[in-house]
């Protein structure tokens, strides 16, 4: 069976959500590099029959061409028991904190990943820092909630490894990773242990690996 092509850069956010869940499944795969800035070939038309938004990834397994990250990543991780479909209560544990991650700890930490590494990074933009620290004290917020939830609970979803955990990957590691704000982590112990649990795992190490902003 020949591997599946995901469309994009593997240091997108979105992509690396994707390449994370193909790792952990064990799936074969060809990552098809896209410049997003200089080219733009994300908006070609090529890209657009992928992705008629014009975004990053695209995923396509055989006739199945697929986009948004999510989506994506949920299509390819049913193959496993990471989504728990098995248990309605579990499964549906897993679906709430999935939710979580897109509206409440993406949404927290966005504005400093954009604001201490996109933009003066890839746009040549300066740091609004009253922006920053009005985003870390939501961060801060979000962090308490992690906290009391991983202290019941080795993972998010329970007691065990799960799609839902697997999306804060990105996010969470260019925080660590890419700005002056990584140390938020070391006031909320559970959170942090939860961290460098996922990032022992094999598919993380391999994907931060290409991620890295560090020399």
């Amino acid at each position: 069976m020949a591997p599946v092509k995901v469309f994009g850069p593997a240091k997108s956010i979105n992509v690396a959500r994707v390449l994370l869940c193909l790792e952990e499944v064990g799936a074969e795969y060809e990552l098809v590099h896209m410049d997003l800035f200089q080219a733009k070939e994300q908006k070609s038309p090529e890209h657009l029959a992928r992705n008629p938004f014009g975004l990053v990834p695209a995923l396509q397994d055989g006739d199945l061409v697929l986009f948004e990250a999510r989506a994506i990543a949920k299509y390819k991780t049913e193959q496993a028991d990471l989504l728990r479909e098995g248990d309605p209560e579990e499964a549906a544990m897993v679906d709430v904190w999935t939710e979580v991650e897109a509206h409440q700890y993406r949404q927290a930490l966005r504005l400093i990943m954009l604001e201490c590494f996109l933009n003066p990074t890839l746009r040549g933009l300066p740091t609004n820092q009253a922006v920053v620290d009005e985003a870390v004290e939501k961060t801060k917020k979000v962090l308490e909630i992690y906290e009391a939830r991983l202290s019941e609970h080795r993972y998010l979803a329970g007691d065990f490894f799960s799609f839902a955990d697997l999306n804060h990957f990105a996010s969470t590691f260019y925080i660590v990773d890419a700005t002056p704000y990584g140390s938020l982590l070391d006031s909320y112990p559970r959170v942090k242990a939860w961290w460098e649990d996922l990032m022992s795992r094999p598919s993380f190490k391999k994907i931060s690996a290409n991620m890295t902003t560090k020399v």
